[in-house]
């Protein structure tokens, strides 16, 4: 069997929908695909539509939920949906600030 030059040393990869659901950043793989088909959710600075957008280690999302816009950094790939704490582990959250700001005058 031939095998083609790159092979086996593919870059680790993700659904978004996944990685959402397994990160516990969504409550249901449901919710997380219709976060991702609905166009509000930014992958890298551009517009994802998809659910089977492909995140890796590294990436940068935002998406505005509960009245804030977050901005958050993949720091690992799940295996499986594990308990919070573990997580909370495979991202950093970036920006932390509401979006309804009121304007100081």
């Amino acid at each position: 069997m031939r095998r083609s030059p790159g092979f086996g040393v593919a870059e680790a990869a993700m659904r978004i929908d996944k990685f959402l659901w397994f990160a516990r950043i969504v409550k249901t793989r449901a919710l997380a695909q219709q976060l991702a088909e609905n166009g509000r959710l930014r992958l890298q600075g551009r517009v994802i539509d998809r659910a089977h957008a492909v995140v890796r280690i590294g990436d940068v999302m935002s998406f505005a939920a509960h009245g804030k816009v977050r901005v958050l950094r993949i720091e690992a790939l799940p295996n499986r949906r594990g308990p919070p704490a573990e997580a909370r582990l495979l991202y950093t959250d970036l920006d932390q600030s509401p979006v309804d700001e009121p304007s100081a005058k």
